[in-house]
């Protein structure tokens, strides 16, 4: 019974996250209040307080939501693969297609770490984190192991890694009618492959 009741709280407080998802990238963090998240969820603003303490709690849990959709979606695609070559080519495209694909989850992102701030009031893109971003992790370790198995050349594995994360972030802003998301993921492989080649 008591896992049916915990099943439940997480199909709700999903459901909240996916509603704060929608409303930050139609209307951007300052115009979200919880009202308007209860709308879009189709639930009371009484509900949302008994799963969340508030907007800072939700935006908090909501950008927890995003990084682990992003981040799972790119390691189930990399853990296919055998060879570091290939999980790094797949790194790339499956980076830029869950970007392309989920362009209203990255904008929510984007909101709520440009916009949110920690209790101690400082912006989220300036706060201290921890733990680094499990993603670099993931692709510093395809870099190394690559290297050690003799699949790469010789290279600084942190720069290309920043270099990679860099142009798949820049991917957010091509002009939707210039260069296909296709296209530049393949200008982009090209260029790595260029870079960790001996």
């Amino acid at each position: 019974m008591e896992n049916k009741q915990s099943l439940i709280a997480d199909a709700r407080r999903e459901q909240i996250i996916k509603a704060a998802i929608e409303a930050l990238a139609e209307i951007g963090y300052h115009n979200t209040s919880l009202s308007k998240i209860a709308n879009k969820a189709n639930i009371s603003t009484g509900l949302i307080s008994y799963h969340f303490s508030g907007k800072e709690d939700l935006m908090k849990n909501t950008l927890m939501y995003l990084v682990e959709q992003e981040r799972a979606f790119i390691k189930g695609k990399v853990e296919q693969k055998q060879t570091y070559m290939e999980k790094l080519m797949v790194f790339i495209e499956a980076s830029l297609a869950y970007l392309g694909t989920n362009r209203g989850y990255n904008t929510a992102l984007l909101e709520i770490v440009f916009n949110a701030r920690t209790p101690d009031n400082v912006p989220y893109y300036l706060a201290e984190i921890d733990d680094e971003d499990q993603l670099n992790v993931l692709l510093k370790e395809i870099l190394y192991k690559g290297q050690e198995s003799k699949e790469f050349g010789d290279f600084d594995p942190q720069v290309i890694a920043i270099v990679i994360r860099g142009a798949i972030s820049a991917s957010m802003s091509l002009p939707q009618n210039e260069l296909s998301l296709e296209d530049y993921s393949e200008k982009i492989i090209k260029s790595v492959l260029k870079m960790i080649k001996d």
